[in-house]
């Protein structure tokens, strides 16, 4: 079985329909059916059952799924390696973070390191969808969370208390909460992924179980806009609420955890040197516009 062959039977794998595969390979679908078909025929074994819901694993499949993970992790390595040894100041750099971050940040680094290094291309990508650099879905990741795989370099650039703010706006007509009323009488605006799995929800130490939650969020800028909009009281990194200039709302309290922001890559890539400039250039936007508090 060779790679291209290999990287066609993991895609469906994955995604189950000869469609999905496609969108992630950037083929077209009848391409990655031939294939999968050619494939079979070559191991003289059927790899996948054809069902309504899509590709299903047939036993004989399940085994092949096993070396053929091997394969790819021995040729994703290979690649950071070969990375790794690069010096050239050109070439295209992922980086991967999310949307408030992306516009407060990374971008003006883009802006820097566009100024200073025009033929190294930047490939941004703003969501809340966590992706695996070992699997060379990105280069460069800037988030919340510390990764625990021992293969990835991470480093805190920034350590922000969270604290709860309004609009002026919305203080003008609403006024401020009284502490230990559990918000009663007042809207809130929360992170979606907050509400799921967490019985015990408060902001910033305070019960909600009195105030009107009108809204969920699925990402930290859409809370902040919508903080800002006047829909609700919201808990935001503190930075952020003073930047977006909003009311901060209790000062003296802020959630127990602080929100850290870490930049994270992969141990072959950290002296590649495209990848260096960019995170050189991140790094000081951060120092500069953020603090580790």
């Amino acid at each position: 079985m060779n790679w291209d062959d290999a990287r066609m039977f993991l895609a469906v794998c994955r995604e189950s329909t000869l469609r999905g595969a496609a969108r992630v390979l950037r083929v077209d679908q009848a391409t990655v059916g031939r294939r999968i078909v050619a494939l079979e025929k070559s191991l003289g074994a059927t790899l996948f059952l054809r069902t309504s819901e899509g590709y299903a694993l047939t036993a004989v499949g399940e085994a092949a799924l096993k070396s053929v993970e091997k394969m790819e992790h021995c040729a994703l390595e290979l690649e950071r390696q070969i990375d790794g040894l690069d010096d050239r100041l050109t070439g295209i750099v992922r980086v991967s973070t999310t949307d408030s971050l992306a516009i407060d940040f990374l971008i003006p680094a883009v802006a820097r390191l566009h100024e200073k290094h025009p033929d190294i291309r930047v490939q941004l990508d703003a969501s809340t969808q966590m992706i695996s650099l070992a699997k060379r879905e990105a280069d460069i990741a800037v988030r919340n969370t510390r990764p625990d795989n021992p293969d990835l370099i991470a480093r805190r650039i920034a350590r922000w208390p969270v604290g709860l703010f309004a609009s002026q706006g919305y203080v003008d007509v609403r006024g401020v909460p009284t502490p230990g009323s559990s918000f009663e009488g007042h809207d809130l605006v929360v992170y979606q992924p907050y509400l799921q799995g967490n019985k015990d929800l408060t902001l910033v130490s305070e019960s909600l179980t009195r105030g009107r939650i009108v809204s969920t969020l699925g990402s930290g800028l859409l809370v902040r806009r919508s903080i800002a909009a006047g829909i609700g009281l919201g808990e935001i990194p503190v930075y952020m609420g003073e930047r977006d200039g909003l009311v901060r709302v209790w000062p003296q309290r802020t959630r127990p955890l602080p929100y850290d922001v870490w930049l994270v890559t992969h141990a072959d890539l950290r002296h590649t040197a495209r990848v260096r400039a960019v995170i050189d250039e991140i790094v000081e936007v951060f120092s500069s516009g953020g603090h580790l508090g």
